[in-house]
């Protein structure tokens, strides 16, 4: 640990310039990210005082591939961002956890009752909570701490801020009263298990796992106890090529349902098969049956179940193409992703609303301008909130320029695939 004033003068300095390029890949924001510390220890000790801390740090993160699959049991391709959330903390030897983030109110968690508090369900003390009852339940140790926390991991807009929050608290704990010894996979595991549980949203573990993990992972949740990760060891930036990820300002109001029903009619088909998830159905068995698929469960299961079967064989062509060095061949299949989103899975837009379609016209503007120059597709659940797309490096100005003149200044962000997931930065 370091005081917060000693620490805010070795930022100055340039101490952790090479730890924040580390961190932050682009040499373009370790000004802002020196500056963002620094104000963040500065908020610190206006709420605590001067004291030794320490910094954590959790990536949000963006879906490669593997479009609504996680829930089925399947595969994904998943990045962290450099784009994350940060706490200054300090240990405390009270038995409870104080944490303010940047334009909330103070949040207060007694550990001395951990149990699931329905009144915390939808709220960041159910999170945290969550996550130190399981914790606890696994048998790490817990206790006590002070945080601030800031974030830049745009909220509803596909990135998992509530992903990056509950990996920050988790590595918190492994930092603080652990070692650091806790695994990524079980942090994860257990930020699932907060969001399900004490939280009240039912979510995969695609989310977690790569804001825990960091870089670029290939999971396999065929068995979502035991996960399968494995790291992408690849770097778009030799390949002249950024990751674009456009806000589509689209509400996600009334939207539950319309998330719900994707998982739900995918269950419908497996049910139709005696088996509880698609991941467990021989694809081939699923196209002789379409037939009586068909008249047993409607056509739009039939046809979110077809994107399923193929988004499995297009997650492992893009981690083929990615290891063989094939970029081509990975945009070609990123677009093919895309493509089946709209036409078969159908989360583009909600038909209850159709005049109201502003992923479909980011779709439609990218396409129309990236010929040669990127590919595009729908980011995350869909229906409202993000676009992603790889462009090329030398006409990613062009991009966001025409990208922010339909949905205004500042909607699109050029990331870069940040290395770690859950860290102790300093």
């Amino acid at each position: 640990m370091m005081n917060t004033k000693v620490l805010a003068e070795e930022l100055n300095k340039k101490s952790f310039e090479e730890r924040l390029r580390e961190v932050y890949v682009d040499t373009g924001v370790t000004d802002y990210q020196k500056k963002r510390y620094q104000k963040a220890i500065q908020e610190y000790e206006n709420l605590y005082g001067e004291q030794e801390v320490e910094i954590y740090s959790a990536p949000g993160r963006s879906e490669v591939g593997g479009n609504h699959t996680d829930h089925q049991h399947g595969q994904v391709l998943a990045a962290s961002i450099n784009l994350d959330a940060i706490a200054v903390v300090s240990r405390s030897e009270e038995n409870v956890i104080k944490l303010l983030s940047d334009g909330y109110p103070m949040i207060t968690v007694d550990l001395k009752d951990l149990e699931m508090r329905e009144n915390e369900k939808g709220t960041s003390a159910g999170l945290i909570r969550g996550m130190v009852y399981g914790l606890k339940k696994n048998g790490h140790k817990v206790g006590g701490f002070q945080a601030y926390v800031t974030s830049d991991v745009l909220n509803g807009a596909g990135m998992s801020s509530s992903a990056a929050f509950e990996v920050l608290v988790g590595t918190i704990l492994s930092g603080l009263y652990n070692e650091m010894q806790i695994s990524p996979v079980e942090i994860a595991q257990v930020a699932q298990y907060a969001e399900n549980c004490f939280f009240g949203k039912p979510c995969g573990l695609m989310d977690q796992m790569a804001c825990s993990v960091g870089g670029l992972i290939h999971i396999d949740f065929e068995d979502p106890a035991n996960p399968v990760v494995e790291k992408v060891d690849v770097d778009f930036s030799s390949y002249h090529h950024s990751l674009c990820i456009t806000d589509t300002k689209g509400s996600h109001a009334d939207l539950t349902d319309d998330y719900a029903l994707i998982p739900q009619e995918m269950k419908k088909v497996a049910e139709f098969f005696g088996k509880e998830y698609l991941r467990e159905i021989d694809p081939q068995e699923f196209y002789k049956a379409i037939s009586k698929i068909r008249e047993a469960c409607g056509d739009r299961p039939v046809l979110r179940a077809l994107h399923f079967f193929e988004e499995e064989k297009r997650v492992e062509q893009e981690v083929n193409a990615l290891r063989g060095g094939d970029f081509q061949g990975f945009l070609n299949t990123v677009q093919e992703s895309g493509d089946s989103s709209f036409k078969f899975l159908q989360n583009i837009y909600t038909n209850k609303d159709v005049q109201n379609q502003s992923v479909s016209i980011g779709l439609a503007v990218s396409d129309s301008i990236l010929t040669g120059n990127g590919v595009s597709r729908v980011h995350g659940g869909g229906f409202a909130g993000t676009i992603q797309a790889f462009v090329s490096d030398d006409f990613v100005e062009n991009y966001r320029e025409m990208l922010d003149s339909v949905y205004g200044k500042g909607s699109c962000h050029v990331l870069k695939v940040r290395p770690c997931g859950g860290i102790k930065v300093m």
